[in-house]
Order: structure tokens, then C-alpha cells, then sequence
């Protein structure tokens, strides 16, 4: 799988097509803003799907726009996706298939950040959305939200073989092996009964 990044403004915003080697089809995960780039940037592919990680607004910026403009498939799970501007033509829950060409991706359901939270994984590859950053998870509105992100990367997440590369919704990507061992570092400490927000594991 050939792995596209573009940096957007105005949070910094990471946009990723992937593209299946053997047919050229290709995704898009995320459209944060500037849809002209975002097509510049599947340039050259056949473009199936634009999967949406979550409802924050600064992650479907330019969804309309794209719809408008190549009458992609619009997909997100079923918790945030009434919340987008336009329709999502398919919802997508934990262990749906994500397919382009000969490339299948699976979703996993991360909620925290958000209800709708998800993630998408291949072969050595985690497309993590705004689920895990380098040294944390996105930021949350509450205690309990800390514990439900904690817990969808810690049962769905950290189980992954170590080397696999995370590429986040946000800034620069990692490895999971990484986060995993600042997880522990984090998980070992004493933690505030009502710590959220924006959380750093080290």
C-alpha cells in the first residue's frame, strides 16, 4: 500500500491517501481543508472512498467539497456520522472491511475522543485518526472519556505487533512498539482522579 501525507491548515491537520500499488483505486482518510490539494494529492489514482475518523470539524473541512467535485463514497461510523455535513453513504463499524483494489483494511471502533471514534489498520500500518499520538491519545472532555480512550487503545490498539506504524491525525507518525512503552511508563504512575484534556503518557 502506497501511503500519501499532506499537512493542512488550520490545526495542522494530517490527510492520508492510500493507494493499492496493483490498480491504482485509492482513499482518502480525513479532509481537514484545501479540497484542490487533497485532489492534487490523489492525483493519478481512482478514487472509491473518503473515510471521515471523526466528527470534529476540523477533520471534514473539505468533505463537501470533495463530494461535490468526484462523487467519492462518504464513510464514517455510525456514532458521528450524523454529525458531518453530508450523508455518509456507508457507516462503518469495529471489523468492517475497508477495500480498494486488492488492499483491505480493517476498522477498529476507538471510542473516546470521540463515540464515533475509529481507526484503520493493514499490515504494519495503523491510520490512527485523533486515537493515539505520538506520547498520548487525543484529547479528552472528561474522566470517563480519558478511561474509554485508554481502553480502546489498550484492547484494540496495543495488542499489535510493535513495529507497526502509526500515522495519526495530527503532526508527525510513530511506531506502536513506542507508544506501548510509554504507555506502561504512564500507567505505572500515580494518576489525578479527574485528569483529562490533553494527556501525555510521559
Amino acid at each position: 500500500m502506497e501511503i500519501r501525507r499532506i499537512l493542512l491548515p488550520p490545526y495542522d491537520n494530517n490527510c492520508y491517501v492510500l493507494v493499492d500499488p496493483d490498480t491504482q483505486e485509492s482513499i482518502i482518510v480525513d479532509a481537514p481543508s484545501n479540497p484542490d490539494k487533497i485532489i492534487d494529492l490523489a492525483a493519478g489514482t481512482d478514487l472509491k472512498l473518503v473515510v471521515i475518523t471523526h466528527k470534529h470539524r476540523d477533520h471534514w473541512g473539505a468533505l463537501e467539497a470533495l463530494w461535490e467535485r468526484t462523487g467519492a463514497e462518504i464513510a464514517a461510523h455510525p456514532a458521528d456520522a450524523p454529525d458531518l455535513p453530508i450523508k455518509a453513504q456507508r457507516q462503518i463499524k469495529q471489523g468492517d472491511p475497508v477495500e480498494f483494489g486488492r488492499t483491505s483494511l480493517q476498522v477498529l471502533h476507538t471510542p473516546g475522543h470521540t463515540d464515533g471514534s475509529i481507526c484503520l489498520l493493514g499490515p504494519g500500518h495503523l491510520v490512527s485518526g485523533d486515537t493515539l499520538f505520538p506520547n498520548g491519545p487525543g484529547r479528552t472532555r472528561s474522566r470517563e472519556d480519558l478511561d474509554r480512550v485508554i481502553e480502546s487503545i489498550t484492547a484494540k490498539l496495543s495488542p499489535l505487533p510493535h513495529d507497526t506504524v502509526v500515522y495519526p491525525g495530527h503532526g508527525e507518525g510513530t511506531v506502536l512498539g513506542v507508544e506501548r512503552q510509554r504507555y506502561q511508563q504512564f500507567a505505572a504512575r500515580p494518576r489525578d482522579p479527574d485528569l483529562h484534556g490533553d494527556v501525555n503518557w510521559i
